[in-house]
């Protein structure tokens, strides 16, 4: 399994989210502070919810002036704060529901 770090990517040079496209169901986790902001017209980062994923979130503490202890206890909240929780039906759900001719030709006024 696969704790996925992006800026390890981008070192090397590699496409991360064309990774974690072909290996969503290998990831199991995932460092929070590694997220970057790089947007072009088709995708961002912030992809793990499409993958309909359920992993950990990893804080990767690096401070040499501030204890492991209080990074932790700071990071877990902030983490917790900035998870996202995916719908659970897509935003045009609607769409799929039975029609109603009579009901859309009295909306219509028809």
């Amino acid at each position: 399994m696969i704790n996925y770090d992006p800026s390890h990517f981008l070192l090397q040079q590699m496409d991360y989210l064309a990774f974690s496209d072909l290996y969503h169901d290998r990831i199991k986790a995932f460092h929070v502070k590694d997220a970057e902001f790089n947007p072009d017209g088709r995708q961002g980062v912030l992809r793990l919810p499409e993958q309909d994923r359920s992993s950990w979130a990893v804080l990767e503490w690096e401070c040499c002036i501030k204890s492991a202890e209080q990074g932790a206890a700071e990071g877990a909240p902030f983490i917790a704060k900035h998870l996202i929780e995916p719908p659970r039906h897509a935003f045009d759900d609607f769409a799929g529901s039975e029609r109603d001719n009579a009901q859309l030709k009295r909306m219509l006024g028809l």
